[in-house]
């Protein structure tokens, strides 16, 4: 009599409450993928192909096989979070081996600027040069920048307006062609603030006199000092002229270039000359109403220091900077493989590859069949607890009864001892 059909259900059984086990213990490990212990049955004559009518001799584990299926994203708190909404995943890095992957978003900045997990490996993916551009093709650990932005001078100012076409002619007929303390010979204004190479602040004043029907002069102050002409003789930057019908500018056509002379702020500093800034002004308008302005931008700014980091769902990482603007900082890179089950696993939630897995195919998040990134949330672990805890109770009963067919083959056996 064997008693092999029994022992080797009590040890398949055993490795599968270890496999359910493992599911239980990592329920709550963001990232996560449950695995599913799979068993084939044996024949001792499985090779000659000979007996018709043979008895099993008991079972095998075939295989511990990964299901990666999606988890829940639950939101987070952490910006540095990341969750993978479909397929592939994150590349890690110690810089030296090969690269590691894993599901686990929970990413951190260490103290050298690198994107990291809590194992200390560091986040892979497109650098960006100093200007934003991101450098595809060439993936490396992503490090976020530590200096600051430098300034950029204006050389684009676009306005957008109305102008009240029931005010009167304000054009002095005599002396200088404005005064700019006297509201009398100019009909509105507004104001911008523009910036030198230094990316000091320059505070441009814009006056739009009447000079005749449909015909407005500009004139422009910087720092309270016309940019044409003298402060006794100021001279316009440019002569509006619009159609009878009120709507865009007859003059002049496309955008006027001016000069911004060196001037001197309010703290006593020295501004540095702006040449050739093109004042775009085609959004102008003239109708019987209010003067106002719906539009008036700029394209320089000051310089600023990275106030925080964002990470949006095509893996760009945006940095933020004090003066307000964003800057692409890296771009992350995932992997996916054609067998994903073949990956070896290796504990920390992450996987290596293996001949069985295939080669990474690699691409950025929404490319083709890699899932897109979800700032602030977490993939939660795909595993059924209410699921596990049912095959728990199954593989318990499983184990009794190939405890039993053990014991009733020592019964037997017993038995035949026995005779006489």
């Amino acid at each position: 009599m064997s008693f092999q059909q029994g022992l080797s259900g009590l040890n398949a059984t055993s490795k599968n409450l270890e496999v359910i086990g493992n599911n239980v213990a990592n329920s709550n490990t963001f990232g996560a993928k449950a695995s599913r212990a799979e068993f084939a049955d044996m024949y001792a004559n499985a090779m000659s192909g000979a007996g018709a009518n043979s008895v099993g001799i008991g079972v095998s584990l075939a295989s511990v096989s990964q299901q990666f299926t999606q988890g829940n994203i639950t939101v987070t708190d952490s910006p540095m979070d990341l969750a993978i909404n479909g397929g592939g995943f994150f590349q890690v890095t110690d810089g030296q081996n090969p690269a590691l992957y894993s599901r686990n978003g929970q990413f951190k900045v260490d103290r050298e600027g690198y994107i990291v997990n809590n194992d200390g490996l560091q986040l892979v993916g497109y650098p960006a040069d100093a200007t934003g551009v991101i450098l595809p093709g060439n993936a490396s650990a992503l490090r976020l920048p530590t200096a600051g932005i430098e300034p950029a001078a204006t050389s684009e100012i676009e306005l957008e307006m109305n102008l009240d076409a029931r005010m009167g002619v304000t054009a002095p007929t005599a002396g200088p062609a404005i005064d700019f303390g006297d509201p009398t010979t100019y009909n509105s204004a507004t104001s911008i603030s523009v910036y030198d190479a230094l990316g000091q602040d320059v505070a441009l004043t814009y006056y739009f006199q009447k000079a005749a029907a449909n015909t407005w002069n500009v004139f422009v102050t910087a720092n309270g000092t016309p940019i044409n002409g003298t402060p006794a003789a100021p001279v316009a930057s440019a002569t509006l002229t619009f159609p009878a019908t009120g709507g865009a500018p007859t003059a002049p056509v496309g955008p006027v270039s001016i000069d911004i002379p060196a001037t001197t702020a309010t703290n006593g500093s020295t501004t540095l000359p702006i040449t050739g800034v093109q004042l775009d002004m085609d959004g102008a308008r003239q109708y019987g109403a209010p003067f106002g302005v719906t539009n008036l931008s700029q394209n320089g700014y000051a310089p600023g220091q990275i106030t925080g980091v964002s990470i949006e769902s095509n893996g760009i990482v945006m940095a933020r900077y004090s003066n307000g603007q964003n800057q692409p900082a890296g771009q992350i890179e995932l992997a996916t493989f054609r067998n994903p089950q073949g990956l070896q696993p290796l504990g920390g939630n992450v996987w290596a590859r293996t001949s069985t897995s295939g080669d990474p195919i690699v691409g950025v998040p929404g490319e083709g069949n890699l899932g897109v990134l979800q700032a602030g949330a977490l993939e939660e672990s795909n595993v059924d607890l209410t699921g596990e805890l049912v095959a728990m109770m199954t593989a318990q009963r499983v184990y009794q009864a190939n405890a039993q067919t053990i014991r009733t083959q020592d019964q037997v056996l017993q038995t035949l001892v026995q005779l006489r």
